[in-house]
């Protein structure tokens, strides 16, 4: 059988969204820029027990997240400090900090592999909480495929908004031309993870199934399969403040 059939969800699924969920999930078990297909796989692994950590719940509940210690369970494939990182963006991200990013590096992941572990992140989490909104269990996930990390760091990456090197709007037109095409500048969303080109491109293919094509973000009239854009900003809304989001 292959995976995301949706044969039990509620209401018919686009062929649109059931592509995009299969071509995230091979993209997970392959290799990327900086993790093996087994360390992604091993990522998504940690996204979904970060869900029931009795750890995370008791530092999200504390003043301060570092007033609480104590350890994750361990994973055979990813370090201490992976998992962790895994766990604190699911569960409380908004206290997050660039001097957090910055001690990662001391733990030794780079500002390239942190990039990619959060679109994994990202790119797992989207989906599982695609079924979650159907009353669907989650999608099993995938094998991990073989190859090696291609080490690929893009050309003209420098200092943005974000806490890691980005590819501005200009620089992005000789590294990863399709970034940002047919869009009138780099939203910050996108280009935060650009020091990863490939997570970028797995946000889009979900962003423009679940939300709306890239070259509609900007416009306020723009409607996808069943709501229109005022309808989504008001949705988006009221979870973004559920989750308590600072931007």
């Amino acid at each position: 059988m292959q995976s995301f059939e949706y044969v039990d969800a509620p209401v018919p699924i686009d062929e649109g969204i059931v592509a995009a969920h299969r071509e995230v999930w091979r993209r997970i078990a392959a290799a990327g820029a900086w993790w093996t297909g087994a360390e992604r796989v091993a990522i998504a692994v940690e996204v979904r027990r970060a869900e029931t950590c009795v750890l995370c719940r008791e530092r999200k509940v504390a003043l301060s997240p570092a007033a609480v210690m104590g350890e994750h369970e361990p994973n055979d494939v990813l370090s201490a400090a992976a998992v962790d990182a895994v766990h604190r963006i699911v569960t409380d991200a908004r206290r997050l900090s660039k001097s957090w990013v910055e001690k990662l590096a001391a733990a030794g992941m780079s500002d390239a592999h942190y990039v990619e572990l959060l679109g994994v992140v990202v790119a797992a989490f989207s989906v599982d909480e695609f079924h979650r909104g159907l009353g669907l269990p989650p999608e099993r996930l995938p094998e991990p495929g073989g190859g090696v990390p291609s080490r690929e760091r893009p050309a003209g990456v420098e200092p943005g908004v974000a806490w890691v090197p980005m590819l501005s709007f200009r620089a992005a037109k000789t590294s990863a031309p399709d970034l940002y095409a047919g869009m009138p500048m780099a939203p910050n969303v996108i280009a935060a993870m650009s020091l990863v080109p490939d997570a970028v491109r797995d946000l889009k293919r979900l962003s423009s199934v679940h939300y709306v094509a890239d070259a509609e973000v900007a416009n306020p009239l723009a409607r996808g399969e069943r709501l229109t854009r005022a309808q989504m900003e008001l949705v988006a809304a009221r979870v973004s403040a559920l989750n308590e989001c600072f931007y």
